[in-house]
Order: C-alpha cells, then sequence, then structure tokens
C-alpha cells in the first residue's frame, strides 16, 4: 500500500452534524489483526511527538476481516492460516517474525504460536460497551495485549469479562452485555455498513477529521503528516 494520505469523498467528508475536534481519528479495526496493532503503536508514536495531542479524541471502529471464523482453540494460527489462505508454513512464519521485530520497536509484544483462533465478534461488541463509558481506547489496547501477547481466546466469555475489569468496567456489566448478543451488536453492525459505505477491504483505517485517510500501518511518519494536515484544516 502507497504510503499517502489521502482524500475522503467529499459527500461523506461533509456530513451534517459532525462534531468538529481539533483532531478527531476513527479507526477501522479487528482484533485479530496484527497490522491493526502495529499500526496503533506507530500512530501513538507519531502523537507523542504531536504538539497537540492533548486535543486529539481517538474513536476506534469495528471490523471484521472473517466474520466468519469459527472458534477453533484447537488448532494454531498457523495452521489456520494454512488451512483458509493455502500459504506455506514457511511464508507464515517469516512474515510474523517481521511483523513481531516491527513490534518490538515499538514496544508491542506478539507471541503468534499462543494466538487462540476465535471469531472477534463478541469483542467487538464489548469494544462498543467500553466506549459507551470513553474507555474504547484502553478496552481496545487490552484486548490486543491479551490476543496477541497472552495467548488468550478473544471468545471466550469469561476471559472477555475479566479483560474488561482490566480496562476498568464494571465486572456485572461486562458479563451482561456477552450474555446478550444483541448488546451492541447494532453498533458494530452500523460499524460495519459505514466501513463498506467507504469500500474499505482491509484494515486498519485511519480516517482523520472526515478529510483524509491513511491505510495500513504505514510508518509513524506518514501518521505525523496526517495529523498535521487535519490539525491545518
Amino acid at each position: 500500500m502507497a504510503k499517502v494520505v489521502s482524500c475522503l469523498k467529499h459527500a461523506w467528508a461533509n456530513r451534517a452534524g459532525i462534531k468538529r475536534y481539533f483532531v478527531k481519528i476513527e479507526i477501522w479495526s479487528d482484533i485479530m489483526c496484527p497490522f491493526c496493532y502495529l499500526g496503533k503503536g506507530r500512530l501513538e508514536q507519531a502523537l507523542a511527538a504531536f504538539p497537540g495531542k492533548a486535543e486529539v479524541e481517538i474513536t476506534w471502529k469495528s471490523f471484521q476481516l472473517n466474520p466468519d471464523m469459527p472458534n477453533e482453540p484447537g488448532i494454531t494460527l498457523e495452521q489456520y492460516l494454512v488451512d483458509r489462505k493455502g500459504w506455506s508454513p514457511d511464508r507464515i512464519r517469516a512474515g510474523h517474525e517481521r511483523i513481531a521485530r516491527a513490534g518490538a520497536e515499538l514496544g508491542l509484544h506478539y507471541d503468534f504460536d499462543r494466538a487462540v483462533v476465535a471469531n472477534s465478534l463478541d469483542a467487538h461488541r464489548l469494544i462498543q460497551a467500553a466506549k459507551a463509558e470513553g474507555k474504547g481506547d484502553v478496552m481496545e489496547d487490552r484486548l490486543f495485549r491479551a490476543y496477541f501477547g497472552e495467548g488468550k481466546s478473544i471468545a471466550d466469555h469469561g476471559v472477555l469479562a475479566a479483560l474488561a475489569v482490566d480496562a476498568g468496567l464494571d465486572a456485572e456489566k461486562a458479563r451482561a452485555v456477552l450474555a446478550d448478543p444483541q448488546a451492541y451488536a447494532a453498533e458494530v453492525q452500523a460499524d460495519l455498513r459505514e466501513a463498506a459505505q467507504l469500500g474499505v477491504t482491509g484494515v486498519p483505517f485511519f480516517v482523520f477529521n472526515r478529510k483524509f485517510a491513511v491505510s495500513g500501518a504505514q510508518d509513524s511518519e506518514v501518521f505525523a503528516q496526517a495529523l498535521a494536515q487535519a490539525a491545518s484544516g
């Protein structure tokens, strides 16, 4: 993917009723996407050097790379990719090693050998619940760390409830959300529909002030450019 900041469609970027912030970033992401975790780290690296970082608002949006992904804790992520993508084990290991090295530069830990094959829908519903309390970013980060570094299943309700508590949510509320498949499902589906309207087919996808977008886990310099453009209006 070219390292560019692209203009969004004019009709979408200028919808009525959008509250303006100094810089508002909306991020379409999937917990099981290693590039989403990496992109988050690179954006945060750019934000650390951004003069207006205190006035930046980040909103996480739901996206599922594979909505039909089964919950198969008995197989490795490598085997899942061999079966689904037809890739060779050597290719998969090399790719995982590159991502792990890139993540280590940002202080992110990837342990692909421990990753649990699981559908991310319930995790997205939990993120939506956390967003309603202003804790979406914390919840997203906790889920990424659990999935990629701790070998935890993001489909296991007991695990998810514990992670929600780690992120500052009430345990009983988290369990109630997880027990009701309709809870926050509409919010997840709204994000998925919006992604489809934008033509988003891969993540991470970062939208700045509904004017500019960065696709993929680009270098922090690209995010710095997007922040500067968004801040300049």
